[in-house]
């Protein structure tokens, strides 16, 4: 069985340019919620070769969480946080995941994201949303947050854009569709969301222009 000892960095990355692999092995990135947009943005960040992954979410793995979550039917029940970390180790041993284990509110946002460049915000319900919004915006204002917001249902997966709202937050998504209008939530436009959300940040560390 290969492990991290036979398996390099480098040969683990080789497909894509050494200094841009460089540049993400030494960015932190935060990841505000562990379900369909969390998973999907952590592993496309790991898997790209970034250097720290902080992911915050107080929930466990539940049945309806895997038509679009990164989780098997053997981690039902697990906490969700620890299980993507684990998830993540076991094809890239060379990125530093912390787990927590907690509610991400705007109170304690500043100090779980601390030492993040870019937060990405993967939270279902729009209040949660706000208050990391918000709680980064007033306590960590230089943190950048990429956000996400209308990706429900089965419309055109062109319609999920990246929308700059300011220097420091980006909203990826159609901005209309709500899944509590009875759109659902399916694995194949939820993952364009989470991957746009991914791929922003990639841009963002490695300093193209958005």
């Amino acid at each position: 069985m290969n492990t991290k000892n036979d398996i390099s960095a480098d040969a683990l990355f080789a497909r894509q340019p050494r200094t841009l692999t460089q540049k993400l092995n030494k960015a932190c990135v935060g990841i505000a919620g562990a379900g369909g947009l969390g998973t999907v943005v952590a592993e496309n960040l790991a898997r790209a070769g970034i250097g720290s992954l902080v992911i915050a979410d107080y929930d466990i793995v539940e049945p309806s969480n895997l038509n679009r979550q990164r989780y098997t039917i053997a981690q039902l029940g697990k906490p969700k946080a620890s299980t993507l970390a684990e998830n993540i180790r076991s094809f890239n041993p060379y990125v530093d995941v912390t787990a927590l284990e907690q509610k991400v509110t705007a109170a304690n946002c500043a100090h779980i994201f601390a030492g993040c460049l870019i937060v990405a915000e993967c939270f279902d319900a729009a209040e949660s949303k706000a208050a990391l919004v918000s709680g980064l915006r007033k306590n960590l204002p230089e943190c950048i947050i990429v956000a996400a917001s209308g990706l429900a249902g089965t419309g055109n997966g062109n319609t999920i854009t990246t929308h700059k709202m300011s220097d420091n937050v980006y909203v990826i998504g159609d901005l209309k569709s709500d899944a509590d209008k009875g759109l659902g939530l399916l694995a194949s436009r939820v993952g364009i969301a989470a991957s746009m959300q991914a791929h922003t940040i990639i841009r963002l560390i490695i300093g193209e222009q958005l």
